[in-house]
């Protein structure tokens, strides 16, 4: 190759590194939010009611809220990294998959991981009796007592969020996540190790003026008595976000007073807003999109959307080799 071409090769390789690194890099050194002084005062009361929650009732109700509760699956263990898993209750065989990939990882730099399944009732009974029978063998599943459909999502994350303050309250990071995710376990706690700031964490790929939907034909119709705002506040996509315990507790309180028929990430977001919380950004969450597979870009991201199985099982297996990525 000639002089020129060399040139123009390593420019490509240095502008490809620069946009892989360089938007990280921006968000976690510049963009990371700064500490907030409250005045607002529904805003004071939600998180001071937040610092005195009492979880006792909580787990006195425990079988109103939860038909299946794996409350012994937290114990006492210090856990560094809650996985919380939305997943359908038909979805036995997806729910393997990741028990057998990323969902199998319980310790990453010494620090303990711990992935559970978060799911409605299902309207079957043949598929009620199978989903009691993998809870008996694998100890992962939180089933809430409320039929799981699309109207009831955003019940299942506050069921998730009650579950993690009540039963797991030394977790000290909470990922919130879907089953047709993957995730880099190893790069997400690597990048939660380097934080400084450790309260008030509410991480993902951060969503910008979205619009209520008015159509009132729409599934995710919510109507202006409902959210008369014209745009959501900022919110991180409910593919996967990260929040840290105290924001765990601060959006269960806050979700008393939010309504239910906005979407369930939408929902994080409000509750997130009225306790004075602010979204933090981070490209490495692939929010809905689904990224090509390349080994040194799946170790480095934390997640890619819309997985397949057969390739969660290859992609698994070539980033756990064991092999480093050079710059």
């Amino acid at each position: 190759l000639r002089t020129h071409q060399w040139c123009f090769i390593l420019f490509n390789v240095l502008l490809f590194h620069a946009l892989l690194f360089g938007a990280d890099l921006l968000e976690e050194y510049f963009l990371q939010s700064l500490p907030l002084s409250y005045t607002d005062a529904k805003v004071l009361e939600i998180r001071e009611k937040a610092r005195k929650l009492d979880t006792d009732p909580l787990k006195a109700n425990l079988s109103k809220s939860y038909t299946i509760s794996s409350t012994g699956a937290c114990s006492d263990q210090e856990v560094f990294l809650l996985v919380l898993v939305c997943s359908s209750p038909e979805n036995r065989t997806r729910r393997n998959v990741i028990r057998q990939t990323w969902g199998n990882v319980t310790d990453t730099r010494g620090y303990a991981v711990l992935t559970l399944f978060a799911l409605g009732k299902p309207a079957s009974v043949i598929i009620q009796l199978e989903i009691n029978e993998e809870s008996q063998k694998h100890r992962d599943i939180i089933e809430g007592s409320f039929i799981d459909s699309p109207e009831t999502q955003t019940q299942k994350i506050v069921m998730s969020m009650k579950w993690a303050v009540t039963f797991c309250s030394q977790a000290r990071y909470i990922l919130k996540t879907n089953e047709e995710m993957f995730l880099s376990t190893p790069s997400l706690v690597g990048y939660l190790l380097s934080l400084t700031q450790l309260e008030d964490i509410y991480i993902g790929r951060v969503i910008h003026q979205a619009v209520p939907d008015r159509d009132p034909e729409s599934p995710s119709f919510v109507p202006i008595s409902q959210y008369p705002e014209e745009f959501y506040p900022d919110y991180c996509s409910g593919t996967a976000f990260v929040v840290s315990q105290d924001v765990a507790r601060k959006v269960y309180v806050a979700a008393k007073e939010v309504p239910v028929s906005v979407p369930p990430d939408i929902f994080v977001g409000i509750c997130a807003k009225k306790a004075g919380i602010t979204p933090i950004h981070s490209s490495r969450f692939s929010g809905e999109k689904h990224i090509r597979y390349n080994r040194c870009c799946y170790k480095f991201i934390f997640t890619s959307s819309n997985m397949k199985e057969d390739e969660l099982f290859k992609d698994w297996r070539e980033i756990s080799d064991g092999k480093d990525c050079s710059l």
